[in-house]
């Protein structure tokens, strides 16, 4: 027990180095970015979706989408108003969110992912 000091310095090294990334960081987080919806967004007024379940859910409902069109062959989404959607990312969502970069980028980039839909969507299927 005669090395008691040196334990205690080497808990504190540990724990400074292992916290370092949280409290350095601690109050520097950028804000949300702006998103910029097309004017044929702003007119439409309403999404396949309520606006917090799209925010947080899109990536999901997408999925489902997918394995509905290619599994069961199903085209039509019904959403909870009882509208009628085409399940498709490049005609329905990007029909409305044609500007990848002011809309779609900006969050993937806040939040660091790199989604898989533009290794087989192109972001401008109507060449706008």
């Amino acid at each position: 027990m005669k090395d008691k000091n040196m334990i205690l310095a080497g808990l504190v090294v540990f724990i400074v180095v292992i916290t370092f990334p949280f409290w350095f960081n601690m109050g520097k987080a950028a804000p949300a970015p702006e998103l910029e919806l097309t004017a044929k967004a702003k007119a439409a007024k309403t999404c396949v979706m309520p606006t917090a379940f799209m925010t947080a859910e899109h990536m999901q409902l997408l999925d489902v989408w997918r394995h509905n069109v290619v599994r069961s062959g199903e085209r039509m989404f019904v959403n909870a108003d009882g509208k009628l959607f085409d399940m498709s990312l490049s005609n329905t969502c990007l029909d409305c969110h044609s500007n990848k970069e002011k809309f779609c980028d900006r969050c993937h980039d806040y939040a660091s992912v790199d989604p898989y839909c533009w290794d087989c969507h192109i972001d401008n299927p109507k060449g706008e």
